[in-house]
């Protein structure tokens, strides 16, 4: 990396000294990407990790210099082959870093559960961490202290599949409920990934080549409040649940 360049302090809010954000990266040699739930894994020669955040509204882009830029394009890292990185956030919920591995346990991956894609936990595990849990399910999907990777859209869409409440909690669901829910988790993401992720009408979400994911098309649930469920004929709710916008039919979801 021969460049970086941050544009918005609140950017680097999560780095404990920002000043070493750019001196971590520059001249180092990315070795290879990662992933651990929201968190995207940037791994460099010397034991340093560059961490993005997407938060609510970032989009990433990986292009040749001197393409033009979108507006609020906050972080630009250039490398040695002539493109550049792009970090576009609106609404500055993003972040990027720079950690050594103790901040990187301390400050992210020890704060994860497991990730819901790559290692979306048994049953029985599952059962273990809702243990007594009276939260709603729905909130608890969102704890990414328990399953790291599930969002809000891919949360609705997973209780809808598996025809469970949002409402319901946590730790009254049984053993069949959550190998339902499982499925559910694990077949929602896939399908987020098979048709490239769920960009809304804002656009804020797009692919790193600049089109716009097609999951939109294809939510049974989420954002289609008072329209008919795709699977019962029932009318969809919205309702807030610990803050968050919730859309499930009442019909099917028990």
């Amino acid at each position: 990396m021969v460049a970086v360049d941050v544009r918005r302090d609140r950017m680097l809010r999560r780095q404990p000294r920002p000043s070493e954000f750019a001196d971590r990266l520059r001249n180092r040699r990315l070795e290879r990407w990662e992933r651990h739930g929201k968190f995207l894994l940037a791994r460099l020669v010397g034991d340093i990790t560059w961490v993005t955040h997407l938060g609510m509204s970032g989009r990433v882009s990986h292009v040749p210099v001197g393409t033009v830029e979108p507006a609020h394009t906050n972080v630009v890292v250039t490398f040695d082959d002539g493109t550049e990185f792009r970090l576009v956030d609106p609404r500055t919920f993003g972040f990027v870093s720079a950690y050594l591995p103790e901040e990187l346990e301390m400050l992210v991956t020890g704060h994860l559960g497991p990730d819901a894609l790559d290692d979306l936990p048994r049953t029985a595990r599952i059962a273990e961490a809702l243990s007594g849990r009276t939260a709603p399910i729905k909130a608890l999907l969102l704890d990414q202290a328990l399953i790291a990777g599930v969002g809000n859209i891919y949360a609705d869409e997973s209780l809808h599949r598996a025809r469970i409440s949002p409402h319901r909690p946590g730790g009254r669901l049984s053993i069949d409920d959550l190998k339902v829910l499982r499925g559910g988790i694990k077949r929602s993401l896939e399908a987020g990934l098979r048709w490239g992720g769920t960009s809304l009408d804002d656009l804020a979400y797009l692919l790193p080549d600049g089109r716009a994911g097609e999951f939109a098309s294809r939510l049974a649930v989420y954002g289609r409040e008072d329209e008919p469920c795709r699977r019962c004929g029932g009318m969809i709710h919205r309702d807030v649940i610990r803050q968050r916008s919730s859309f499930w039919c009442p019909q099917c979801q028990s």
